[in-house]
């Protein structure tokens, strides 16, 4: 009796990826500590999330200043799962990197997975990871302790199910709940929620094999059920903005200058975007055409998946162009909010070289028959693509160690200074509240509107109402509040100088700067100021 044949081996990701992946997290480490000295963040907006989290923690709800909601994150999801960490004992900022590291490992997975669906080869779905865990921005997103790796790994999961879910209706509808709490980590999620029920209805078939493109009726009661559960999910942090900050969508929405400003796409800001994923992966984002119209030829064979991907590059880039005030805004520190799209440009990016690679074959034989070698042609082309990735890994990982030297020789290195020196009754008028609030105990009023969003309406009243310049109104705003100190970038408010009001005491000079709004930081004692500096000993 001849033996049952051997169940198919079980389709796993390789087993080195996810330790590669900690490995290049710890590179950025140690040229952290080696470069800085000591653990920080490439942003001061990381120690905004800490604020927020710590009063949640302490049981003062989304505040910023303890006692006053405000609808100010745009990662609430975020916010909550770092709270617990303040009650945790030791440096918390090592857990939040720590976490950070959690979800970027996790995603470097999903990514393997989601290459898997999309129909890519085992070899090719591993080069797409592979090319993930040494892309810069990446991994400097892992240490930020921003929300960045959490949005990655939410949105790359809702497309795994999403695709099952597209090949088989049957299966329970999570894909849009998956998206919507995704959402609560970066509102870009909703787009994408909105893109995946666009993808769901759109079914396309042929009725022969060279036919044309026919609609079929998508199953409607998993679709409808999804978005049932998608609204469940977004219903209570939608409602909170609502009830805390009379509009559906958080203040920072407002501060980054959003609202809709055009009806046609900016083509000179999708061109900003694409140099944004093209100095990270050159090649990928040169080939990610040719996926997508792979995933459009797919249409109504056995091979279809949908275009899920292809809308999500395409269409956000294009939703936020006709929001966005210039070609430079809306975008993040950085081009940010775009670095969770670089795992979908890599796979469509290799989903467009799957014909050079199966055409290369595993390898090719030079010479003659008998004495000829084998060139492992397909190896060499993934090499050569790994190696401008390494190229660059490494280049940047003292880009971030630099980010992180920004920051603490500015917000938190006037932290310190304040610390030492004022109250902390002592209200601060601030333009980057995240270190300086964290680190101390003072109430601040933040002027750039995220915080205290009425900051936004009171100086556009003034200019309305005078014909003061921004920075001028800026200012007599300021002067309406009466702090005692004022902590700012000058190149960020120029109205300062010369003002009477207004006193320099402290400035500090920001060495190498490439992270923070201007060279040098400046602390102004006010003629009104309640609480005068103390004297420390040299």
């Amino acid at each position: 009796m001849p033996a049952p044949d051997p169940s198919p081996a079980p389709d796993r990701r390789p087993r080195w990826l996810l330790p590669a992946a900690l490995v290049a997290c710890v590179v950025y480490l140690a040229a952290e500590l080696f470069l800085v000295g000591r653990l920080g963040f490439p942003l001061d907006d990381s120690w905004i999330h800490l604020q927020f989290a710590r009063n949640l923690a302490d049981g003062f709800g989304l505040s910023y200043n303890p006692g006053h909601l405000v609808t100010g994150s745009t990662a609430p999801l975020w916010t909550a799962l770092l709270a617990p960490l303040l009650l945790l004992p030791g440096n918390v900022v090592v857990w939040t990197k720590l976490l950070g590291i959690a979800f970027h490992l996790a995603s470097v997975a999903v990514a393997w997975r989601l290459g898997r669906e999309m129909g890519l080869s085992r070899g090719l779905a591993t080069l797409s990871a592979a090319l993930m865990l040494t892309t810069s921005w990446l991994v400097w997103s892992a240490l930020s302790g921003m929300e960045v790796p959490l949005f990655i790994f939410l949105s790359l999961g809702g497309m795994v199910l999403h695709l099952r879910e597209r090949q088989n209706p049957d299966r329970p509808p999570l894909a849009a709940p998956v998206f919507a709490v995704a959402a609560l980590a970066r509102p870009e999620g909703l787009l994408l929620l909105v893109l995946a029920f666009f993808d769901r209805l759109v079914i396309l078939e042929r009725e022969e094999e060279e036919g044309p493109l026919l609609w079929r009726r998508p199953r409607l009661k998993p679709i409808v059920v999804g978005a049932l559960l998608a609204a469940l999910a977004l219903a209570g942090t939608v409602f909170f903005y609502r009830w805390a900050g009379g509009s559906f969508l958080p203040t920072t929405f407002g501060a980054k200058g959003g609202g809709l400003r055009s009806l046609m796409p900016s083509l000179a800001y999708v061109y900003t975007v694409l140099g944004i994923w093209f100095r990270s992966q050159p090649f990928l984002l040169m080939l990610a055409g040719a996926g997508v119209v792979a995933l459009l030829a797919r249409l109504g064979t056995s091979r279809d998946r949908g275009l899920l991907p292809a809308l999500w590059v395409i269409g956000l880039p294009m939703a936020y162009s006709l929001m966005s005030p210039s070609p430079t805004k809306l975008m993040g520190n950085f081009g940010r909010y775009y670095f969770p799209l670089i795992p979908v440009v890599i796979l469509l990016g290799v989903l467009g070289l799957e014909p050079a690679a199966k055409a290369l074959g595993p390898s090719a034989r030079t010479g003659t028959k008998d004495r000829g070698i084998r060139v492992p042609l397909g190896a060499l082309l993934a090499g050569a693509i790994l190696a401008t990735a390494f190229w660059g890994f490494a280049q940047n990982a003292v880009r971030y160690a630099r980010n992180v030297a920004n920051v603490e020789d500015s917000d938190v290195q006037v932290a310190r200074w304040l610390g030492e020196r004022v109250s902390p009754q002592a209200l601060l008028a601030v333009n980057d509240i995240g270190a300086i609030k964290f680190l101390l105990p003072n109430p601040v009023l933040d002027l750039a509107g995220i915080a205290n969003p009425e900051i936004r309406a009171e100086v556009g009243g003034i200019m309305a109402a005078s014909d003061l310049t921004w920075d001028d109104a800026m200012v007599e705003a300021i002067a309406r509040r009466q702090p005692d100190y004022v902590v700012v970038f000058p190149k960020w408010l120029k109205g300062l100088d010369g003002d009477p009001r207004f006193l320099p005491v402290h400035v500090i000079k920001i060495p190498d700067n490439i992270t923070m709004g201007g060279d040098e930081i400046v602390v102004y004692a006010t003629v009104w100021t309640r609480y005068p500096l103390k004297a420390v000993p040299e």
